[in-house]
């Protein structure tokens, strides 16, 4: 008796059939294509690396998703890439040392110790880009629009953007006096928006007046471009930068309506995915088809010090396989084909040449094989007539 268990895959990892795979793989080519329009270079970091460059920077975020190993060579610990942002930024500053602005994009696997979502995967074909070298809103604004083009690119429907920025936290925390460990549980209650509990943490860390009413109004100021006025109105006068990172955030909005009419902005001053890292504008793409975001990124200027090099950055990610699972784009799976007769005659594989060259799938049936033309997902034929070879519907 054959054990069937043998056969199942770790929980999070899968595999990609036909034809999945060629639509994965079709996508792949034409967003690498997209960012090659725009100016951005490819890279492709190494999967495996040694821990500490993996973790080092904002990579020590992941060191609970990091797969780790002996490397059996020298005795190092090495980790699995959970994701590939930390690594580009390490090229950046380490490998190309270029003063002009860097656009650079990656597409490949990455392995996570767990899922980020409950029945996710642990195994993400990770798409993104990354702007180094210019600290504008611009390039902000830029990477916002290549994910969009990415988006649609894959047939994903229906999508809005929620747009949030870290330095509006930050400096209502370090108005208020909190240390490390307070600014850490608070940064938690607020992603929760867990209301009693915000107020508890505040009055036990003693945070009275203005900086009260900010951290605690943080959790309510969601929605349209009313709750950048109520806050700018709450926190009129506020200090350490809390002004000027609200002027940015509706500069973005502006120029990102200005190149997109009609799409759907949200604010939320509470969003602060990344905020260890995060020094700026963070955002997130959304469709009503899905519950949670379907790319997300921001703004994490200063990333490569760690590196020799603090470089100004921007960048957006996210899964392809999950974007293909919920893209409307169909036309791998309908490509069909040209089923050729087998035969070794020169105008014949001339013929078959041709076709292949031209783009045609053409599949050549083998002796004694079993199944025809529809089981190898052919919809025409080459046939022979007067000496010549054509392609005919079946």
């Amino acid at each position: 008796m054959i054990d069937q268990d043998r056969w199942l895959l770790p929980e999070g990892i899968e595999e990609l059939l036909p034809p999945r795979a060629a639509r994965v793989e079709g996508l792949r080519r034409r967003l690498l294509d997209l960012y090659r329009g725009w100016g951005y270079e490819l890279v492709t970091p190494p999967l495996i690396e040694y821990l500490e460059s993996l973790l080092t920077g904002m990579g020590g975020d992941l060191d609970l998703q990091t797969f780790k190993l002996t490397d059996q060579l020298t005795g190092r610990l090495m980790g699995v890439r959970a994701d590939i942002t930390p690594q580009v930024a390490r090229i950046d500053a380490h490998r190309l040392q270029r003063e002009a602005p860097v656009r650079l994009c990656y597409l490949d696997r990455v392995l996570r110790t767990r899922p980020e979502e409950f029945g996710g995967s642990r195994s993400p074909l990770q798409v993104g880009a990354e702007l180094y070298g210019h600290a504008g809103i611009e390039s902000d604004v830029e990477i916002l629009c290549l994910m969009l083009e990415t988006l649609e690119l894959t047939g994903v429907p229906d999508l809005h953007v929620d747009l949030g920025h870290v330095g509006i936290y930050r400096g209502l925390a370090r108005a208020a006096g909190l240390n490390a460990e307070q600014e850490a549980t608070l940064f938690d209650a607020l992603q929760r928006k867990a209301l009693p509990e915000l107020g508890a943490l505040l009055e036990g860390y003693g945070v009275r007046g203005a900086a009260r009413r900010g951290l605690a109004g943080l959790a309510e100021w969601n929605g349209g471009e009313e709750c950048l006025d109520e806050a700018q109105a709450a926190l009129h006068g506020a200090r350490h930068g809390v002004g000027e990172a609200l002027a940015e955030l509706r500069a973005i909005a502006a120029a990102l309506r200005a190149r997109r009419p009609g799409l759907p902005l949200y604010f939320d001053l509470a969003e602060l995915r990344g905020y260890h890292y995060q020094t700026g504008v963070v955002f997130a793409a959304f469709t009503p088809r899905y519950g949670q975001e379907v790319a997300r990124g921001g703004r994490y200027d200063g990333i490569g010090r760690v590196f020799g090099r603090a470089r100004a950055a921007t960048g957006f990610s996210a899964d392809l396989q999950h974007l293909v699972a919920l893209g409307s784009d169909e036309s791998e799976a309908a490509a069909g084909g040209i089923f050729a007769p087998w035969g070794d005659g020169p105008a014949l594989q001339a013929r078959v040449r041709d076709l292949r060259a031209a783009g045609e799938r053409v599949v050549s049936v083998l002796p004694g094989q079993a199944g025809g033309a529809a089981e190898m997902g052919c919809d025409r034929r080459l046939v022979e007539r007067d000496g010549e070879w054509h392609v005919e519907p079946l």
